[in-house]
């Protein structure tokens, strides 16, 4: 923080290298740089520790002197990644309590009127969470005249642990306050809050189709993109009530708010990780619910609530028919997750019997996929189904529903460029088509993309 005087309301210095702009909790200070204006690690609301800890997001205490926003916030507390995962990430910072802000790169400032896209990245709902990502970078956005702005929320059990004289979805609730926060203070920043695009991958598009279905989400934005997200792993009540019960034994306490409270943020990750361990072992679903086949044991809870009802049920029921839809997803999404680890070369025929089940394909279903993929493994196999029945189907579903509800358009996509990395083996993979949109090839991307990705088709997507 600075100790210089408070500007006047509004931009002052557009043509420096140091814009400052004014928002509703006091002003910030940016970067300008190719003609773009960066702001990183803006609170959209208070840290969530202290008297914050488990309580849905409060505003932002109000600060008197220019707040330099030059740096990217820190993310969610969190455990670490599943092996293989973080290398293609490239991620640029580490995790900490003044987790809620966001970054905005904006073309223009003062002067309201460009359309806003808002990036909630992905992670499982357990990971990840935070915009501070080489490839995530708006600034191509900018480029083109739009304002890009990128979210933290919160994960794991301090996002999404439900218990019985607590709030649920303080995840989803956080990204609904950096929503509200883009409501007001993006004019000042060159946005149109009317014109809000929302957009993620993975766990970020499970979330802007949750959002789709959340009352106190409507009205935040006008468009949504669901990039490999619009299956939604969502809990029920009873299933998240479970998984707190038994972090709360792993904790060795009673599974109340009162009880949790005074519990370090390190004792509860490492109880976390207890138990994933736990569910990785012995996916009971007489133990675990639902969770037992979607292993995303901190997904938003359908508490009837903040989330009444699964988004395909409210989206049917037209609870998105004003909200422009994009939905897709990748040709070979699974490949991500069995390719680099060399899981892809270990499945068997059990394995893929077992993953048939999973979907209720009996054994003539997968006979087609060996007509469709002839001479094809069984670990060449199991991707193929899975990204069919998790991700590809799923989509269509979705933009089924939508197209029969809504008012608004509806559009699809199949992202199928091919990685030449490891052995050319990945194929079109889970969150690769992320800085295509972007434009960001280059930014951190080559271990999953190679050394010379079609600029030619970020061009295309980026500009669509």
């Amino acid at each position: 923080m600075s100790e210089q005087p408070s500007p006047p309301q509004g931009l002052l210095g557009n043509q420096t290298s140091k814009p400052i702009v004014r928002t509703e909790s006091g002003h910030v200070r940016g970067r300008t740089a190719d003609n773009v204006h960066v702001f990183k690690g803006v609170p959209f609301a208070a840290p969530p520790f202290g008297p914050n800890y488990l309580r849905p997001p409060q505003p932002p205490e109000h600060w008197e002197d220019v707040r330099d926003t030059l740096s990217f916030g820190p993310k969610s507390p969190q455990v670490p990644y599943p092996p293989g995962i973080a290398e293609g990430l490239a991620e640029l910072v580490s995790s900490g309590e003044d987790c809620l802000t966001l970054n905005v790169w904006a073309p223009s400032l003062g002067t309201a009127g460009r359309p806003v896209m808002v990036w909630i990245p992905g992670g499982m709902f357990e990971f990840h969470a935070t915009g501070a990502v080489a490839y995530y970078d708006g600034a191509r956005f900018a480029r083109d005249g739009v304002v890009c702005v990128t979210i933290n929320y919160r994960v794991g059990a301090q996002g999404f642990l439900y218990l019985a004289d607590g709030t649920p979805n303080l995840g989803l609730l956080d990204q609904i306050a950096a929503l509200e926060w883009v409501q007001k203070n993006i004019k000042a920043f060159g946005g149109d809050p009317s014109r809000v695009t929302i957009f993620g991958e993975s766990a970020g598009a499970m979330s802007v189709a949750t959002l789709l279905a959340v009352p106190k989400a409507k009205g935040l934005f006008r468009r949504a993109i669901v990039q490999s997200g619009s299956n939604p792993k969502l809990n029920s009540a009873a299933t998240s009530k479970r998984i707190g019960q038994r972090l709360a034994e792993i904790l060795g306490i009673e599974a109340t708010l009162e009880a949790i409270k005074p519990i370090s943020s390190d004792r509860i990750l490492q109880a976390q990780a207890q138990l994933r361990d736990e569910l990785t072992t012995r996916p009971d679903p007489t133990l675990w619910g639902e969770v037992a086949l979607s292993f995303i044991p901190w997904a938003p809870t359908i508490d009837g609530d903040i989330l009444p009802m699964h988004p395909i049920d409210a989206i049917h029921a037209g609870a998105a028919a004003d909200i422009d839809l994009v939905v897709g997803s990748n040709t070979e999404e699974t490949r991500l997750f069995l390719v680099p680890d060399g899981s892809i070369d270990r499945i068997t025929e059990e394995s893929l019997s077992a993953i048939a089940g999973v979907y209720g394909l009996p054994p003539e279903g997968v006979d087609a996929y060996r007509v469709l993929h002839p001479g094809a493994t069984a670990g060449e196999l199991f991707p193929a189904i899975q990204t069919d029945w998790f991700w590809r189907i799923p989509a269509n579903r979705f933009a089924d529903a939508h197209e029969e509800a809504a008012r608004a358009s509806t559009y699809m996509y199949e992202f199928a460029w091919q990685s030449p990395q490891m052995g050319g083996r990945l194929g079109a993979s889970h969150s690769f088509e992320i800085p295509f949109v972007f434009d960001t090839l280059g930014l951190g991307t080559e271990p999953l993309l190679g050394p010379t990705p079609s600029q030619e088709l970020a061009d295309a997507m980026h500009q669509a």
